[in-house]
């Protein structure tokens, strides 16, 4: 088996970094000040890109309160504390060793990633990156990881997808790959039967295990 036939496709948030309860306080502030109204809103717009959320959620503010909000998320995204989930900076060193090829499949911009890159150097672990900035379908559409794949050259059930939210797993699943969820997000009971594996995080992760 050669493993350059295979490809290990990365979420960011929740994924390699810690980052979603920052996310849901911001959200769920957001909800509040511009009275929603959505119940659990900052846990229903995970995985999904910033222009799809002020599309579906914010079209009825004018485009001077739309970029307000953005301009916000953006100052909130540039002083996030960068941690990574456990384990992840070790995999990664270890499947980049084995000679599979990565990607990170994210719905953060260019902005957002270049200081997430900044304060966490794994730039080199990866072949490809698909960023917001490469697509016009945000997850749960497929295109990110098609995308991604696409780049690699790999087959589509060739690919692992590492996901935590509902939209990302729906996605790589759509993409036709499969899906290994990671618990940081949603509960084991809520995504085991939408991914053929389930971790809390990547300590003591067997990842050779996927190819048996």
């Amino acid at each position: 088996m050669k493993k350059k036939n295979f490809a290990f496709l990365f979420d960011l948030d929740g994924v390699l970094i810690d980052s979603e309860s920052q996310y849901d306080r911001f959200w769920h502030k957001v909800a509040d000040d511009y009275h929603l109204g959505i119940e659990s809103f900052e846990y229903l717009i995970k995985g999904t890109t910033l222009p799809n959320i002020l599309t579906t959620y914010f079209s009825h503010l004018s485009p001077e309160e739309q970029e307000k909000l953005a301009a916000a998320n953006r100052a909130f995204e540039l002083q996030m504390d960068i941690l990574p989930i456990p384990g992840a900076l070790e995999l990664l060193e270890k499947v980049k060793k084995e000679g599979i090829q990565t990607g990170l499949v994210t719905s953060s911009d260019d902005e957002k990633l270049q200081y997430v890159l900044s304060k966490l150097p794994i730039r080199s672990y990866f072949d490809t990156i698909v960023s917001a900035n490469r697509i016009t379908d945000g997850k749960p559409h497929p295109m990110c990881f098609l995308l991604a794949a696409q780049d690699l050259n790999v087959l589509l059930e060739n690919c692992f997808v590492f996901e935590d939210s509902f939209n990302g797993i729906r996605s790589g699943n759509a993409a036709g790959m499969q899906v290994i969820g990671l618990s940081t997000t949603n509960s084991v009971e809520s995504i085991q039967n939408d991914c053929i594996k389930v971790i809390p995080n990547f300590r003591n992760f067997d990842f050779r295990s996927l190819f048996l």
